[in-house]
């Protein structure tokens, strides 16, 4: 056989193994760039968070006004001791008065007033009151006792905005108290008198009324009637 003969096909045998190994290369670059070119890219959106509104603060904007003012100091059979919580809460707060009001008083000395009630110790009561804004309350306190002498009441209280009991204010009074003459019911609740003396009953203003009425229309029927002089003419 012809030398060029067997040269041409160890050539074409050469070039036919190149295509062979060839081949699986070229293959597995046409699978990668199908994948890259079927891929859809997804861009990633992070999630948007409304914004958290922050708690409003619980606050006055002007000073609410929580005293303690005695009226009365003299206990008689005729009038109790008077003392006067006064709790205001201006227009221009827009949260609630919250007060807690204690008071601590001797053996002996009771004392009585609407939303206190007894408190865990012996002559203690407390009362919790709220006062909206734009609004006044007023709390007769009303103290009796048993026996004569001078006594000293202790009034003690908090009060804050609201819900937050961590902005509270401190209040407090002692006060003496003298007691001419024992309270006719020192365990009635109810009070004995004014701070000026006893009250006239509502009965008796009525009665008194009907009374000069009732007199005065008597005065008018038995009253006589006045002289008529009659002159006659003489022709």
């Amino acid at each position: 056989m012809d030398v060029n003969v067997k040269m041409k096909r160890l050539v074409a045998i050469g070039i036919v193994f190149l295509c062979i190994a060839v081949m699986p290369a070229v293959a597995q670059e046409n699978d990668t760039a199908a994948n890259v070119t079927n891929a859809t890219v997804t861009p990633t959106t992070e999630p948007t968070t409304a914004p958290t509104a922050e708690p409003t603060e619980a606050k006055f904007r002007v000073g609410p006004t929580v005293t303690l003012r005695p009226v009365n100091d003299v206990i008689n059979k005729s009038q109790d001791g008077l003392v006067e919580l006064y709790m205001n809460n201006p227009t221009v707060n827009d949260v609630t008065l919250t007060a807690d009001v204690q008071i601590s008083v001797p053996s002996g000395i009771h004392v009585y007033g609407a939303g206190f009630g007894s408190g865990g110790a012996a002559g203690t009561v407390a009362g919790t009151f709220t006062v909206p804004p734009g609004t006044v309350r007023t709390i007769n306190i009303n103290i009796k006792s048993e026996k004569t002498g001078t006594f000293t009441v202790h009034f003690t209280g908090l009060y804050w905005p609201g819900d937050d009991k961590d902005a509270f204010q401190q209040v407090s009074l002692t006060h003496p108290l003298t007691v001419k003459e024992p309270s006719p019911n020192p365990m009635d609740p109810e009070p004995t008198g004014g701070a000026g003396g006893k009250e006239l009953p509502y009965t008796y203003i009525i009665v008194g009324c009907l009374a000069v009425i009732a007199i005065a229309v008597i005065a008018l029927m038995i009253r006589k009637p006045p002289k008529t002089e009659v002159v006659i003419e003489e022709e």
